[in-house]
């Protein structure tokens, strides 16, 4: 059974989009399937921690609002402010992180990738530090536990991502000095 032609000239046109496209893969000259200029840079140790930070994030969040929910009357107002804000702006910016972080490595983007690497380095790892080691916010068992995972996953996204982009920066400005002599 054949889908109907306007479904797959939509499927054809978004794994163009996503993957990369097909019909450049062979050419006359080079009859294997990837050519030196497709080679893939994709980072698997990378794609690997933002796949498992996709899944755990959920669950940092979930237990991140129960512990603020329970200690939130012995907190002074000026912590209880600060948390808030802390929650709000690590959720926001965890989304876009990830977001990202899966466009810019699969896709291999390096302005996505560069984005990622800041958001993370800039302003994930110093809020997950400063809600880790931050005694005065009275932090719970359950608490420490979930922020040392982030805090790993945050550090491992981190230098994984700064390796990724290094070799998409070199592959890229190797790429635009061979085209200087075509």
């Amino acid at each position: 059974m054949d889908l109907p032609e306007a479904i797959r000239r939509r499927l054809d046109d978004f794994s163009r989009n996503v993957l990369f496209d097909q019909t450049q893969l062979f050419t006359k000259e080079n009859d294997t399937f990837l050519t030196h200029d497709k080679r893939v840079l994709s980072s698997l140790h990378l794609q690997m921690s933002l796949y498992f930070n996709t899944w755990f994030f959920p669950l940092w969040w979930i237990s991140e609002t129960v512990m603020l929910h329970l200690k939130y009357p012995a907190l002074p107002d000026y912590y209880k402010f600060i948390l808030v804000t802390v929650l709000l702006l690590m959720t926001v910016i965890e989304a876009i992180r990830l977001f990202l972080g899966y466009t810019g490595n699969l896709q291999e983007k390096v302005p996505e990738l560069a984005g990622f690497w800041l958001l993370s380095t800039l302003l994930q790892f110093p809020l997950i530090l400063f809600q880790l080691f931050n005694e005065a916010i009275l932090i719970q068992p359950l608490e420490r536990g979930v922020h040392i995972i982030l805090a790993i996953f945050i550090l491992t996204q981190s230098l994984s991502g700064f390796v990724a982009l290094r070799d998409m920066v070199r592959h890229t400005e190797r790429q635009f000095h061979l085209r200087q002599f075509d």
